[in-house]
């Protein structure tokens, strides 16, 4: 394991006063019970299957909190102030659909999207809806946090695998889902592979960080934040030389030997090293979470199957302007660019990107300025995975409180997410005690994607 430790600037609590940390890890599965080459000798044994039956990756941007459907893709211009709140629309390539003032690099990619503006589930708890949504099964709530069901990210790596042998099927990026990304009953060895991370303390929701035991190759490395502009490179030439010099790698066996290989120099590695990429694009992405893209974008080009990623917290119950000025544009930047740097490289036919919350925010702003949670209409965008695209499904009503055509659940989220994989809803996985189960117990993709 290597890990990178580091604290969060200008750290701040969640709505029940939860404070949170960020440290930042790579290989992080010891803290799951498994290390890195425990995961490679599984996939030897033939528990995790190579990714020969798709060519598909997902990417999902987790917008951690819920966030307002009024403030990104379904303004209410014509409401009145209390519901419409304090921003503009504008207009996109997509003629008609028009977007928060706050999205200028959404606006010049709408034609590869959609927004479904219907999305509506009824379950206000924020573990409860998270569990629900990445994972396609309830269970989990605020009161009894522990995950019941594996995650979209953990059911691809367990039925498909990496989609480049040599790589990892899962990776999650500074986990912003209230810990709902992991394998649960479906074992760990296709928990994700964690670079960073929200702590809520020693809570049975969230993804644990890592142990310095499961791969102890951390002795001199920096203890900065490594999302912030740390050469990941030089801190891992220096360890390959640690390495060398002290011919631990001749002591290993061949799994070990392989795991190191895949940190030190395989194709994995080398994507961490977003530095190869040219400053002007880097420039566009933009620090911070748009960092986090670019990473996004060279883990999918080196094989990884499913990652996820989270850009801040958006359950703004006070001041949600001031907020949203603040983190809108740097989350516009991020995945604006991603999806068009996706398209430049050709890779966007084969790569769903899911942007999303656990649900919406009230229409009506509160008195504290902010909006509370509304989980009867959220906004949900789509871009690439072999879907149609430059278009909205479903509508809401003058107030953005529910949807008033085409309505899109939980199940249909999450069957749009596996038929982009090559999966389907009523594929079977077995839980611990061998029961065969669907992967959703219900669900269909919206014919107007296909």
């Amino acid at each position: 394991m290597l890990s990178i430790n580091g604290h969060a600037t200008g750290s701040r609590g969640m709505c029940d006063r939860i404070s949170r940390r960020r440290a930042l890890h790579i290989g992080a599965l010891g803290a799951f019970g498994l290390s890195l080459p425990d995961l490679l000798r599984a996939e030897t044994a033939g528990l995790v299957q190579p990714g020969t039956k798709s060519r598909k990756s997902v990417i999902l941007v987790w917008m951690h909190g819920g966030p307002s459907q009024l403030d990104t893709f379904d303004m209410k211009p014509d409401a009145p102030a209390e519901f419409r709140g304090p921003f503009q629309p504008i207009g996109t390539n997509v003629p008609g659909l028009d977007i928060c003032e706050l999205l200028p690099e959404h606006a010049k990619v709408m034609d590869k999207c959609t927004v479904i503006r219907s999305f509506s589930h009824g379950n206000a708890d924020h573990w409860a809806a998270a569990h629900w949504m990445l994972t396609g099964r309830t269970g989990a709530n605020g009161s009894d946090r522990a995950p019941r069901y594996p995650s979209m990210g953990a059911v691809a790596s367990h039925l498909l695998g990496p989609r480049l042998s040599g790589s990892l099927s899962s990776v999650n990026i500074n986990d912003g889902g209230f810990g709902y990304h992991g394998a649960a009953w479906l074992g760990v060895n296709h928990n994700p592979l964690q670079y960073g991370s929200f702590s809520y303390g020693n809570e049975a929701g969230s993804l644990p960080a890592g142990d310095a035991k499961s791969f102890a190759l951390t002795d001199g490395l920096s203890e900065q934040r490594l999302i912030d502009r740390i050469s990941l490179r030089e801190q891992l030439d220096g360890l390959k030389r640690r390495v060398d010099r002290e011919r631990s790698f001749e002591q290993m066996d061949a799994v070990g030997q392989q795991a190191l290989d895949l940190v030190l120099s395989g194709k994995v590695r080398k994507a961490f090293d977003i530095s190869e990429e040219p400053q002007p694009l880097r420039d566009r992405y933009g620090a911070g979470w748009g960092e986090q893209a670019l990473l996004a974008r060279r883990l999918v080009e080196a094989g990884v199957r499913y990652v996820s990623l989270n850009t801040g917290y958006f359950d703004d119950h006070g001041n949600i302007g001031p907020a949203l000025k603040d983190k809108l544009p740097r989350h516009d930047r991020a995945v604006g660019t991603l999806i068009a740097d996706l398209a430049d490289k050709g890779l966007l036919e084969d790569t769903l990107v899911v942007v999303a919350g656990e649900f919406g925010h009230t229409p009506k702003i509160n008195k504290d300025a902010g909006r509370d949670h509304w989980p009867q209409a959220q906004s949900i965008l789509l871009a690439g995975g072999g879907y149609r695209h430059g278009q909205v499904i479903g509508s809401t009503n003058d107030k953005g409180e529910y949807p008033t055509s085409r309505k899109i659940g939980v199940e249909d989220f999450c069957a749009i997410v596996y038929h982009s994989l090559g999966l389907k809803v009523d594929d079977l996985i077995h839980d611990l005690a061998g029961r065969p189960t669907h992967l959703v117990p219900g669900g269909t993709v919206p014919a107007e994607l296909l």
